[in-house]
């Protein structure tokens, strides 16, 4: 994906989330582009991926609205993801790592290795950390073998901001996100020594600890998040 595209579809996201498009809103793709400073094409993208996302659903033949998110439901949401990448952590770990995952996590950790040295986040590195982190769970979900998590995990990323992809940046406060860019970083590590060492449960413990990253260290990071916002508490 276009670095376009994955900056107008996180912006989207924040700007769902903090309220500035209430619920109920009709989303059109001229105004909104408009607002953002883009051509319509990655807007229309930005709609079809926030509708599978659950932030967004259909109305009428062509359009979109803002659904109603809770907060209740976002925490869940992603509780479940990590429930469910945790168990696929612990079933890649009760088996020996194959050379091929271990030349994918080794790509995967020397990309994100690459890209904290530089010590900012700029929006092509946001651009450049989304994909790493969706390389690092999609090799997780293969490596643990089970068609029946990869359906579950695939369900629940249509609820709202429970996908691993659904990364909201806040381009105002780059530092304060680098900051967990380098805690993701460091827990990549960690779940991936995990795993080369055969430790399921420390390997299932930490992948369900990854996944509280975007919801629970904000507050600590100068990031809260769902504070102040237009998310319903239940």
């Amino acid at each position: 994906m276009s670095q376009v595209n994955q900056t107008v579809i996180s912006q989207l996201r924040r700007l769902i989330r903090d309220e500035a498009f209430q619920p109920g809103t009709k989303m059109q793709e001229l105004p909104v582009a408009d607002q953002l400073g883009v051509s319509r094409t990655p807007v229309r993208m930005a709609f079809r991926v926030l509708e599978q996302e659950g932030l967004l659903e259909r109305s009428g033949k062509k359009g979109f609205i803002v659904r109603r998110i809770s907060q209740s439901d976002v925490v869940c949401g992603i509780e479940i993801r990590g429930v469910l990448e945790g168990l696929a952590a612990k079933r890649m770990a009760d088996k020996p790592l194959s050379d091929r995952h271990r030349e994918q996590f080794n790509a995967c950790l020397d990309d994100s290795n690459a890209l904290v040295r530089k010590g900012e986040l700029t929006e092509t590195l946001i651009a450049d950390w989304s994909d790493i982190n969706q390389r690092f769970h999609s090799i997780i979900l293969d490596g643990a073998g089970s068609r029946a998590i990869a359906d579950a995990i695939a369900r629940n990323n249509h609820m709202p901001f429970a996908s691993a992809d659904s990364i909201i940046m806040d381009t105002q406060r780059l530092d304060a996100e680098f900051k967990k860019v380098e805690i993701a970083h460091l827990q990549h590590q960690l779940i991936v020594q995990a795993i080369a060492e055969g430790d399921s449960v420390r390997a299932e413990m930490l992948m369900r600890e990854h996944a509280y990253l975007g919801t629970k260290y904000g507050q600590f990071l100068g990031l809260e998040q769902n504070e102040g916002t237009g998310l319903t508490p239940d």
